[in-house]
């Protein structure tokens, strides 16, 4: 199984994706060899709560993943918290659901919800906790108190950043991991769908959170960094930047 454990629906937080859309994403996805992937929205987007739904209302949901386009979809958030990091959750859909009902007073940036608080939330929840692009310049993890750091599942080795910060990023990684004895997976940072493919993990199949859960803490995985990974995320970031562009041409000219 290739498995992306950061992906996004939406090209941007406020713009809303229709199932028609998302499922052309899942054809690209597996055309770039994954077999499956979490969608790990922001979870103040505009539609996630909506998107979820309409998930439910149209595809097969087996154990904890959907079947769309051939791919295994897992249902994640990522989470702002107060004291700054992101936080990636992955679960059943019921609890992503619940978890998204349950963060929505918490969506402005001034009233992010602080990090104790939603490790407290999820405390109910059985879902994977992943500590999102942990060195980001902008969004980073290594402020946080010890007991913070150590009770994720992996840390988040992001393809946006590998771009950004060079491959180094990976061995900056893997060696902040290493302080707290937590493992490392794959994820692309996906908002355009040339992104797919340019970090894949490599796990057993699986098809349940717990499963997912066992394969990372046992190490029964590989994650492969792309030799395309800077052509990939470069060509994504610009068809991002130019689809946004005419987006709000478009909408002026509505407006006018």
């Amino acid at each position: 199984m290739n498995i992306d454990f950061h992906t996004h629906a939406n090209l941007s937080k406020k713009i809303n994706i229709s199932i028609e859309d998302l499922e052309e994403k899942m054809q690209e996805a597996k055309a770039s060899g994954l077999t499956a992937l979490a969608i790990t929205e922001h979870f103040n987007a505009t539609n996630i709560i909506e998107l979820y739904k309409a998930l439910r209302e149209k595809y097969t949901y087996e154990k904890d993943y959907y079947k769309i386009a051939g791919m295994k979809v897992f249902c994640g958030l990522e989470v702002d918290v107060k004291e700054n990091g992101h936080f990636l959750v992955i679960g059943s859909r019921d609890d992503i659901l619940a978890i998204a009902h349950l963060l929505l007073p918490y969506h402005d940036e001034k009233n992010f919800i602080p990090v104790k608080h939603l490790v407290s939330l999820l405390a109910d929840f059985n879902v994977l906790k992943i500590g999102a692009h942990p060195l980001r310049k902008s969004t980073h993890w290594h402020h946080h108190e010890p007991s913070v750091l150590k009770q994720f599942d992996a840390y988040d080795l992001n393809g946006k950043d590998l771009f950004t910060d060079g491959l180094d990023m990976e061995k900056r990684v893997r060696t902040f991991a290493d302080e707290y004895k937590i493992p490392v997976v794959g994820g692309s940072d996906t908002h355009q769908q040339l992104q797919y493919g340019s970090i894949i993990n490599i796990f057993p199949e699986c098809d349940t959170i717990d499963e997912l859960r066992e394969a990372i803490h046992q190490g029964d995985y590989e994650t492969k960094i792309s030799q395309c990974l800077d052509v990939r995320v470069k060509a994504a970031n610009q068809v991002k930047k130019i689809t946004k562009k005419m987006r709000n041409c478009q909408l002026s000219a509505f407006i006018r």
